[in-house]
């Protein structure tokens, strides 16, 4: 069993991949840098709240349009406002189970939202608004205590 003080397995970019591979072009599911820092910050978010340990270990950052991975950010920023294609070698064996019915529930819950959508909605969450004001790191803390109070507000939803 892995411990909280144990080195996450997967990287942002591991996050990001598999978001990216599940994204259906035909049915009009287009992945922009904007949305996928979204979708791997939210990821993050949860993964700390439900299991009590960081998901990945790169930081994430209170930029104006909501959290940002910076190395992320910088990896895919030459697509601009575009879509970004499906990786074309995705390794599903540095994934757990428990880590891809994860992502893909983090997928099914707010993939279906805009780039968008998905950046006004981190604009309401305190741990980017506390970071906003000092222009400073997400904590991990600041995440998991967020998160956890969103999963007792969605359970009684």
């Amino acid at each position: 069993m892995e411990t909280q003080h144990e080195k996450p397995k997967l990287s942002c970019f591991d996050v990001a991949n598999y978001f990216l591979a599940l994204a259906d072009e035909d049915a009009g599911d287009l992945v922009s840098n904007l949305k996928l820092q979204k979708l791997v910050y939210y990821a993050q978010g949860y993964h700390l709240a439900i299991f009590g340990r960081p998901l990945y270990p790169e930081k994430i950052e209170a930029w104006a349009h909501g959290p940002v991975i910076p190395k992320l950010y910088h990896t895919f920023k030459g697509h601009e406002n575009k879509p970004i294609p499906p990786p074309v070698d995705l390794n599903l064996s540095k994934f757990d189970k428990e880590a891809i019915e994860f992502l893909d529930e983090v997928y099914n819950i707010l993939g279906q939202y805009s780039a968008w959508k998905l950046r006004n909605m981190t604009h309401d969450d305190p741990p980017w608004q506390d970071a906003v004001d000092c222009h400073g790191e997400i904590s991990h803390n600041a995440m998991k205590e967020y998160f956890k109070t969103q999963l007792v507000n969605d359970a009684e939803n």
